[in-house]
C-alpha cells in the first residue's frame, strides 16, 4: 500500500512548554505541546481517525521513550564504527534520537506525522545539536526503498495488535544485516505476538527489564527488546 502520512495542524500545537528530562547522567530539554490532550477532541483528529485510524499520541513524552533513551545511553555502540546510522521509528518528540546524538550516533527522526518530525528536529536543536541528523516522514506500513540502518529504534509502537505485522515487515526492509533494533514497550498485550512474529521472520529478541521515572516520582515498568537477525 502507498504511505499515508499525517500532519497535525501546527496552529493546534503552537503553545509549547519545555521539560527538563533526566536520563542517567544526562540532562535533556524536550519541547512539547502544552496540552496535547486537546487534540483528541479536535475535528481534525476525529477526521484522521475516521480516514486511517490515526490518533496523534506524539505530543506526550511517554515512559517508554525514557526507557529507550536510557537503553541508548548505556549501550556499547563500538561494533558499528565511529558514527552508526540510526532510524528512530515513530519518533514523536525525539527523546531517544536526541540521546543517540549525545552518544555520537547519526540519526534519522521519522514519524507518520510530519509535525512530530518537526518537533523532534527542534528538540535536537534545543539540545545544542546542529548536524548529524535529519527528518523523514515514515508510515511503517509502507517501508521505504533503498534505506538501511545499523540501528533501528522505537518506543511504544505496539499499542494495537494490528501494528505488529507492519513493524516486523519494516525491520526486514530497513535493518542492516548485522544491525540491531531496540524496541521499548510498557508490556502491552501485543508484545507477545510481536516476539512470536519476530521468531517466525528469523529474528532473535532478547528481553531486558526496564523502568522509567516520571514527574511526580512515579515509575513505570516495561521491557526493551534487543532484536537481531539470527545468523544463517
Amino acid at each position: 500500500m502507498p504511505p499515508r502520512y499525517h500532519c497535525t495542524p501546527p496552529e493546534l500545537v503552537a503553545e509549547t512548554v519545555c521539560d527538563t528530562v533526566f536520563v542517567g547522567d544526562y540532562t535533556f530539554r524536550i519541547e512539547r505541546p502544552a496540552d496535547g490532550d486537546k487534540l483528541l477532541d479536535h475535528p481534525w483528529c476525529r477526521s484522521a481517525y475516521a480516514a486511517d485510524e490515526y490518533v496523534p499520541y506524539w505530543p506526550t513524552l511517554w515512559p517508554s521513550a525514557r526507557m529507550l533513551a536510557k537503553a541508548v545511553l548505556s549501550a556499547d555502540w563500538s561494533a558499528f564504527g565511529p558514527a552508526p546510522e540510526v532510524l528512530e521509528i515513530g519518533c514523536g518528540l525525539g527523546l531517544a534520537g536526541v540521546a543517540c546524538l549525545a552518544r555520537g550516533l547519526r540519526v534519522t527522526f521519522s514519524d507518520v506525522d510530519e509535525t512530530a518530525v518537526a518537533f523532534a528536529l527542534r528538540n535536537a536543536k534545543v539540545n545544542g545539536f546542529t548536524k548529524g541528523y535529519r527528518g523523514m516522514p515514515l508510515d511503517f506500513r509502507a517501508p521505504p526503498d533503498g534505506e538501511q540502518f545499523d540501528v533501528v529504534l522505537g518506543s511504544d509502537l505496539m499499542y494495537e495488535e494490528r501494528l505488529v505485522d507492519p513493524l516486523v515487515d519494516l525491520l526486514d526492509a530497513v535493518l542492516a544485516p548485522n544491525g540491531v533494533c531496540l524496541i521499548a514497550d510498557p508490556d502491552r498485550l501485543p508484545a507477545r505476538p510481536f516476539r512470536y512474529k519476530l521468531m517466525q521472520a528469523g529474528y532473535d529478541a532478547e528481553a531486558d527489564f526496564a523502568r522509567a521515572g516520571e514527574p511526580g516520582g512515579e515509575r513505570t515498568k516495561g521491557t526493551v527488546y534487543r532484536v537481531r537477525r539470527v545468523p544463517g
